[in-house]
């Protein structure tokens, strides 16, 4: 037994493991490349399923800028209806009171008193005037300090004009509330 060659079995053997390392080699090598390129597919489908929802984000959030924009353009010409809407309801509101202002004035005037002009600017009533005495006019203020229509009347000048006392005076126009009125 002594003289059995093995020698040639050691080498099938050696070139049958080295056919096997090499196959196992090739094997795993191409596992490795399979598995490489598919992370590298998920990395790049995940990737363009990000991209896509930034794109849908960036989308909607210029659609959202849009609409605030449009609000903030609404509220505005909101804010402007409003104001032209309150100008013409104190227009509205203030044409009585002017009425009401003016029939006052007649309503206060004393025997002996006469008007030659009168002119309203904002809440002020200018009079310019005429009465036959000092203590006409000082009862024209009376009168006109003790309306709920007006505020204390401030005299500018009293001045002799033929036979007659030529007055200018200015009265603050209130308006009075709804208890006072009635």
């Amino acid at each position: 037994m002594a003289k059995i060659n093995l020698r040639a079995w050691r080498e099938e053997q050696s070139a049958e493991r080295q056919k096997q390392f090499i196959v196992n080699l090739v094997a795993a090598a191409f596992l490795a490349a399979v598995v490489v390129f598919l992370i590298g597919f998920y990395i790049d489908m995940q990737t363009d399923r990000q991209k896509a929802r930034n794109n849908f984000l960036r989308n909607e959030i210029a659609q959202l800028d849009k609409q605030l924009a449009d609000i903030k353009q609404l509220k505005e010409q909101r804010a402007r209806l409003i104001a032209r809407l309150n100008a013409i309801q104190e227009l509205q509101g203030t044409r009585p009171l002017i009425v009401r202002s003016f029939d006052e004035m007649v309503r206060v005037l004393p025997d002996g008193v006469y008007y030659q002009s009168l002119n309203r600017k904002g809440n002020t009533i200018s009079l310019v005037g005429r009465a036959e005495k000092s203590d006409d006019v000082s009862s024209l203020m009376r009168h006109i300090y003790a309306s709920i229509w007006f505020g204390e009347p401030n005299l500018h000048t009293v001045a002799n004009d033929a036979n007659m006392k030529k007055f200018n005076l200015t009265v603050p126009v209130l308006k009075p509330a709804l208890e006072e009125v009635n």
